[in-house]
């Protein structure tokens, strides 16, 4: 059998109904156990820019969210989301967005985990993630059991491989064919080698440098794009609520949509929406959770709190305005279907942004672009925290130079299956990730009902941080 259909089969399984169960199911659970901790977000929100200067930390609260939701926002948004609604209709939207609402808890509880169980390393430097939530959090007499080391060293691998791919190569090919779809006159090579200079300038500068820069990218590249998609709904205002309408009815019943087109039953649009949106928003995958750990926060809920806001951001509103921008269009536009012209997720997007005239197809180029870098930043840094865990400080900087190369391959183009290995181990970093949250969910629940229920956010969390010395 072709090795390219045996890769394409696992990735098919594994992001398959078992995982979509596991991901959703612990999505609910989470919520239930945590007293639906989505009630705090005006609280959290708050939180995410108040500076908490006397905590130990490396970065600020709003650094680390920012950081955070630099990996996370991502073409996902803008592709995933059309790709979800031509898999599974317009009722995908519901429930991408459902995936999200019950997605912040989880979200909550493995930063929680992860600040709880942070550790520093010989410089002082935080260090944090589900690979330190499971040496400590089943820690014994200084001991920790070979299931629980196992579990560690299966999401740091999985995630260091994942971090070349979803993180490295297929973002600087995202931005190399979005900018050749433009300006094809331009060499490959050209624009991989200014990926990796734009890149390295920042990546080789530590954690800290890395959330400068997001701090004053995110911001501004998630507003322009939603300013662009709040112009096409106001645009299309007439058909936004026929829009809404539809998207609920495809939701709850087996109704295909413009002609047949898109829309091909009720489990079609719970699966896709799902998928796309556990994809999009990372909850349950433990990538957040890393540079959580390495925020200055005085309890483990505090920051846990500032992380949800970024699945509250990515999929709660990003993702919905890109799904009511889509439908309303489609909804605009009956014929859009036809021809064959929308044959992917990227052309309905295109298709969509450039009903605003002049200015459309720039700001969606530009926000692509702004997207996939800020991608290969965020996920530089976790990453590079996880190839430290397995092989010591001294790979910290091997790992950063084989990041940038990866990612000049990624440029010039090394084939679709990187995108698909880096799929397969997204969704095997997130197994052992759920395992230890679900694992640690008493602690977690306990914990939380003392520092967010109880009214004690503002009480310092005692327990000493340890010192690992590292390999």
């Amino acid at each position: 059998m072709d090795i390219v259909q045996i890769i394409n089969d696992i990735d098919a399984f594994v992001w398959g109904p078992p995982m979509i169960v596991l991901l959703l199911g612990s999505h609910v659970y989470l919520t239930v156990r945590t007293r639906f901790v989505q009630r705090k977000l005006p609280t959290a929100i708050r939180l995410s820019v108040t500076k908490d200067p006397d905590a130990p930390g490396d970065i600020s609260q709003f650094g680390a969210l920012c950081t955070a939701l630099s990996a996370t926002i991502g073409t996902g948004n803008i592709v995933g989301v059309a790709t979800a609604i031509l898999a599974g209709g317009p009722g995908a939207v519901l429930w991408m967005w459902l995936t999200g609402v019950f997605g912040i808890a989880t979200k909550y509880a493995e930063t929680f985990a992860a600040v709880k169980y942070r550790v520093r390393d010989h410089k002082g430097s935080m260090l944090g993630g589900a690979m330190y939530a499971w040496r400590r959090g089943f820690e014994k007499s200084g001991r920790t059991p070979w299931w629980a080391a196992l579990g560690a060293g299966a999401f740091a691998l999985f995630a260091t491989v994942a971090s070349f791919g979803i993180g490295s190569a297929v973002q600087s090919s995202s931005m190399t064919g979005i900018i050749l779809s433009n300006a094809p006159g331009i060499p490959a090579w050209a624009i991989g080698l200014a990926i990796v200079i734009m890149v390295s300038v920042v990546i080789f500068g530590g954690v800290k440098v890395i959330s400068r820069v997001c701090e004053k990218l995110v911001p501004f590249m998630a507003i322009a794009y939603a300013w662009g998609c709040i112009v096409i709904i106001g645009m299309n205002w007439e058909h936004v609520w026929p829009a809404i309408c539809l998207i609920f009815e495809c939701a709850f019943t087996p109704k295909a949509a413009f002609g047949g087109a898109v829309g091909l039953g009720l489990m079609m649009a719970l699966q896709f929406g799902c998928a796309r949106g556990l994809f999009s928003n990372e909850s349950g995958m433990g990538s957040a959770p890393i540079v959580a750990s390495a925020a200055s926060t005085r309890n483990p809920a505090r920051q846990a709190l500032v992380s949800m806001t970024g699945t509250f951001w990515d999929t709660v509103v990003i993702c919905a305005l890109t799904g009511i921008v889509l439908v309303s269009t489609m909804v605009a536009n009956p014929g859009i279907m036809e021809g064959g012209t929308i044959a992917e997720g990227a052309d309905l997007t295109s298709a969509a942004f450039a009903s605003i005239p002049h200015i459309g197809t720039p700001i969606l180029v530009i926000s692509m672009i702004l997207f996939a870098y800020s991608t290969i930043l965020g996920w530089s840094y976790y990453g590079n925290r996880c190839a430290t865990y397995l092989f010591g400080k001294r790979a910290a900087r091997p790992y950063q130079v084989l990041y940038v190369v990866v990612a000049f391959l990624g440029a010039v183009g090394v084939g679709d299956v990187v995108w698909t290995v880096s799929d397969i181990t997204n969704a095997l970093m997130a197994v052992p990730n759920i395992v230890v949250v679900l694992l640690l969910s008493g602690m977690i629940a306990r914990e939380t009902r003392h520092y967010v229920w109880e009214g004690n956010l503002d009480e310092a969390d005692s327990a000493p941080i340890p010192v690992v010395e590292g390999k």
